[in-house]
């Protein structure tokens, strides 16, 4: 079926509408091959709230950005490799239901779609492609993977000291690594992970005892469990995110 609506004037012109509503500031998404899957309105877990974002599923790459303007406009391009992509399903809990996780060596974040036959169908499409993918390139299912940033609204003191309490002028970070929100003292180091950024980045002191000494595993979250809460809004933070989509993300 992909194969022949790849050069199908439908699906160029399908993919040529999707460039427009990003406008100049997006990427051109029209390459030889290239389908366009299935799109819709996901909620992508941010650092402070739940937010709606544009979701648009093509066969080798997935993108979203924010909503100006439903089905006209967007922005905050974001465009993922989907060779790099492994899903995990997350529990349902509270007000946030029908979630999995999107996991890449440079960003992994929790979404959740409105109904459970929407998240069935989001998460066999994403798994087909790249499942696809891996086939046709002969690369192995990526194993490494950014960690999940815990909401801020998760954490009302230091996850690492257990001590330090959040307010406006003590400000929560996010470990690079863990993903956990940790307060300045106990994430004053920088550590290079070159899949998450060309320049050291902030990792917490308990994940940077491992990694210098070669333990770059064990300090690895898995706190999937974490995102299916429902965050409350924080009341600090200037954004310590590298999202870009927002302030904060």
């Amino acid at each position: 079926m992909v194969d022949r609506l790849a050069n199908s004037e439908a699906n160029t012109r399908r993919i040529s509408i999707v460039e427009n509503c990003f406008g100049a500031a997006g990427q051109p998404l029209t390459i030889p091959g290239r389908v366009l899957i299935g799109e819709g309105v996901l909620t992508k877990l941010c650092r402070k709230k739940p937010k709606a974002r544009q979701f648009f599923l093509f066969n080798d790459i997935l993108v979203y950005g924010n909503i100006v303007i439903q089905k006209k406009k967007y922005n905050k391009q974001h465009i993922i490799p989907l060779e790099n992509v492994t899903i995990d399903s997350i529990q349902d809990e509270g007000d946030l239901r029908n979630g999995w996780l999107i996991k890449t060596p440079t960003k992994s974040f929790a979404v959740y779609a409105a109904t459970a036959t929407e998240k069935s169908e989001w998460m066999n499409h994403i798994n087909k492609c790249v499942s696809d993918l891996l086939s046709k390139s002969g690369k192995t299912p990526s194993n490494e993977h950014a960690a999940v940033w815990v909401p801020d609204s998760e954490a009302a003191v230091c996850m690492r000291c257990q001590k330090a309490k959040f307010t406006p002028v003590n400000r929560r970070h996010h470990c690079r690594k863990c993903g956990f929100v940790v307060c300045g003292p106990c994430s004053e180091k920088r550590f290079l992970l070159p899949s998450q950024s060309s320049k050291p980045v902030r990792i917490c002191d308990f994940c940077y005892d491992l990694l210098s000494t070669g333990e770059m595993t064990a300090c690895q979250s898995t706190r999937s469990d974490s995102y299916s809460q429902s965050p409350k809004s924080s009341l600090n933070d200037v954004s310590d995110d590298d999202d870009d989509e927002d302030s904060s993300d």
